[in-house]
């Protein structure tokens, strides 16, 4: 049975040697989703899995999502033979991901981006088709894509045997929180993450309008975004490296804002 997916995701990008401390730092502070890839250009998979080994969180209380990353977005240190064709490649790295997690299922696959910038390409498809095998033998609970652009998911979600139901995008405000993506991800019951919420939203941090509420509401601008991005129906993905920072951003998703602030935020930025 696929696990539902939690209400905030650790992210463990960009943090080499410092992965397997902050993974269990987050595993401590009660954060039950973890977000990983198998691309060691930018992660360290298997720290991820040191971290759960140590904390002993139970396998069956956590949430754990990583990615296939086609060759051009790694580096020489590939999880798969180069030359093989996509649907070894896929067989090879979910393999390598359950060794590096210590488990033999994963609760989320993600295509680590399609093919080109634009369309559903056939590599995407035969990707998708390896990774629909797995989630028929019950290895994976349930599939997904990132950075992926509403028409190249409408054009996956047309010709997938098994519709994806996960989203992960970096999510701009300035793009309406990426509204389009959500929109299409609302009318599919699929599951958007949403990252860099933070990094990507600087400007937005600092306007007066969102400090006053981020005030009345008694939380900090930070915690009002997590708490803005709950209301437009967005997991937020947190990669914090403060221990203290990711006590806020855990209790930022119990805040509740009205519809109409929602609404208001959501028309404001886009």
């Amino acid at each position: 049975m696929a696990r539902t997916c939690p209400p905030i995701l650790y992210g463990t990008a960009w943090k080499e040697e410092r992965t397997a401390a902050l993974t269990a730092q987050a595993l401590t502070a009660g954060v039950v989703g973890i977000d990983t890839a198998n691309q060691r250009k930018h992660y360290v998979e298997a720290a991820v899995g040191e971290a759960i080994a140590q904390v002993g969180v139970p396998r069956d209380r956590l949430f754990l999502q990583t990615k296939f990353t086609y060759a051009r977005g790694q580096d020489h240190r590939l999880p798969y033979e180069p030359h093989a064709p996509p649907s070894v490649q896929v067989a090879q790295s979910f393999a390598s991901s359950c060794q590096h997690l210590g488990t033999d299922r994963l609760d989320s696959y993600l295509l680590h981006g399609p093919w080109n910038a634009t369309g559903w390409a056939d590599e995407d498809r035969a990707v998708w088709a390896a990774m629909e095998r797995l989630h028929r033998d019950g290895r994976i609970g349930a599939l997904g894509i990132s950075n992926v652009s509403a028409p190249q998911l409408a054009a996956a979600i047309a010709s997938a045997q098994i519709a994806p139901t996960m989203v992960q995008n970096r999510c701009y405000a300035r793009t309406g929180w990426d509204r389009e993506v959500r929109a299409l991800c609302a009318r599919h019951q699929i599951t958007y993450q949403g990252f860099s919420l933070l990094t990507a939203n600087q400007r937005e941090l600092t306007d007066p309008t969102l400090v006053g509420a981020a005030a009345r509401h008694g939380v900090s601008r930070e915690q009002f975004v997590f708490a803005l991005a709950r209301g437009l129906g967005i997991t937020p993905l947190t990669g914090t490296s403060s221990a203290a920072h990711l006590d806020d951003d855990l209790r930022a998703i119990t805040v509740a804002l009205a519809p109409d602030e929602i609404a208001r935020f959501e028309a404001m930025t886009g």
